[in-house]
Order: structure tokens, then C-alpha cells, then sequence
């Protein structure tokens, strides 16, 4: 049993870090295409604090087991934004990083 556990994490790892990359590959071209000032917002997002208590409370109902089918939806959207606006901060920083005087 132990070892078909593993076999699904690695699994669920692999899948993960698959779309992480393909993320990042199809996001490339935006990152190729920024200025230092446009770098500089990208680097500094973040969600608004309503949206971070939207999350926060969807994210109890997932863990409650009483999140509805339009919230589980809605939830999932936002953490998938979330992964895009992640990468693309990590672009930003990167790219900050490699234009620094």
C-alpha cells in the first residue's frame, strides 16, 4: 500500500511540475517582452485583501468538505490565475535581477 502511495505522489509531483513548465514556457514570450517598469509591477502584484479573504474562506470549504460545486470552480480559477501570476513574478524578478545596474 505504502509504495502505491509514493507511486501517486510521484505521480501528482510530475504532474505539477509538467504544467508548472508549460506555464512558463507559454508565458515566455511575455516575460521576453518586458521593460524594467513593467517587470517592476509584475514583481509587486498581489491579490487585494478581499480577494485573500475570498480565497481564505473558500479554502476552509474545500477543507470542510462544504464548498459547492460553483465555489469548487470558482476556487480553482483563482488558483490557477494564481499559478499564472506566480510564474509571471517570478519572470519579473528574474528578469530584475538580470538588468540590476
Amino acid at each position: 500500500m505504502k509504495e502505491r502511495l509514493v507511486s501517486h505522489e510521484k505521480w501528482v509531483y510530475d504532474f505539477i511540475m509538467s504544467t508548472a513548465n508549460y506555464l512558463s514556457r507559454l508565458l515566455e514570450p511575455v516575460a521576453n517582452a518586458f521593460t524594467e517598469e513593467s517587470a517592476r509591477q509584475f514583481a509587486e502584484i498581489q491579490a487585494d485583501e478581499e480577494l485573500q479573504e475570498h480565497v481564505k474562506d473558500l479554502a476552509r470549504k474545500a477543507n470542510d468538505g462544504t464548498i459547492t460545486p460553483e465555489e469548487d470552480a470558482d476556487y480553482k480559477a483563482i488558483v490557477d490565475a494564481a499559478d499564472m501570476v506566480g510564474i509571471l513574478r517570478l519572470k519579473a524578478k528574474r528578469f530584475l535581477k538580470q538588468h540590476a545596474p
